[in-house]
């Protein structure tokens, strides 16, 4: 690999993987309260990107204005933010809280996130069809500048920009709002933070909300670079499980750097060892990683769950 190609390949690197950290967030948003595994998570991103789909197929005209793309690609956001937001938030009410309430084993827990997830799975294809389905021309992705030769696209950037934004948010309300305390306080140790008066059912369904959020955002960027479809949550939602493991389960932090890892290192292994390998190399980092830090990256041990 030449120097040029290493640019070539590091810039689309970084912004798969600031997709990936986005994705991966969700999943140690829920681990860190409730200690679960939400393995639907992965359809709520395929459903914020249905959800953006849909409506601007109808709102987007043939040759959108400058201003134009910019309204649609803000409908696209917030839309796909409500859907995934709504889903999640559906989610804890239905297929969790009951089991919580009545103090169900983990097992259970992870048999109705498995259920959950071929449910919403098999409705999308049966609601929207099983071919995939190409996003509505918002833009032309043109090339903003280079980096050392790398082409950087307007998709590239707003993937990247908009997944900085939401980590770098997220990073803020954990740590520096009351909703932030409390989920840190259920992180530690959820029988106690109880008993100091979190509500703690209203903690985790705001943390299952906002895990929705970005993870609905993250479907239409997703959509945008690709294409939308009933299997698309997949090979993403695996890849994002494991950077949120390979950073540290629990750890908003250790899921950015886990997800920008494995995206640079999914998008390098195309040319080092061939496109068969892409999604295979992650996981072998991951378990190389695993064998001497099992707690991943950042991971610290947790107290009990809610």
């Amino acid at each position: 690999m030449s120097l040029y190609e290493f640019w070539d390949y590091l810039v689309p690197g970084v912004a798969l993987g600031a997709l990936y950290a986005v994705i991966a967030i969700g999943y140690t948003l829920v681990y860190g309260v409730l200690q679960l595994i939400n393995f639907a998570h992965s359809e709520v991103f395929m459903l914020g990107g249905f959800g953006s789909l849909i409506v601007l197929t109808a709102i987007t005209p043939a040759h959108p204005s400058a201003l134009g793309s910019v309204l649609l690609v803000l409908a696209g956001l917030v839309v796909s933010a409500l859907v995934g937001g709504a889903t999640a938030f559906g989610l804890e009410k239905v297929a969790y809280r009951p089991l919580r309430r009545r103090g169900a084993p983990k097992l259970i827990f992870l048999i109705s996130a498995i259920g959950a997830s071929f449910f919403l799975y098999n409705l999308a294809g049966k609601l929207f069809g099983r071919d995939p389905l190409p996003m509505p021309h918002l833009y032309d992705n043109n090339v903003v500048f280079t980096l050392f030769g790398a082409r950087v696209t307007i998709t590239q950037l707003l993937l990247l920009g908009c997944a900085l934004a939401m980590m770098a948010g997220l990073d803020l309300l954990v740590n520096r709002t009351r909703l932030g305390a409390g989920i840190r306080a259920l992180a530690q140790d959820a029988e106690t933070a109880s008993l100091m008066g979190v509500d703690t059912d209203r903690v985790i369904s705001r943390t299952f909300l906002i895990g929705g959020l970005m993870g609905g955002v993250a479907g239409f960027l997703f959509g945008l670079n690709t294409q939308v479809s009933f299997t698309m949550g997949f090979n993403p939602g695996i890849t994002a499980f494991a950077a949120a493991v390979l950073g540290g389960v629990g750890s908003i932090r250790g899921a950015m750097l886990g997800g920008l890892l494995l995206g640079l290192v999914e998008n390098f292994d195309v040319p080092l060892f061939g496109e068969e390998w892409r999604y295979a190399a992650a996981f072998v980092v991951l378990v190389a990683v695993l064998m001497f830090r099992p707690t991943g990256i950042l991971g610290v041990k947790l107290g009990r769950a809610a």
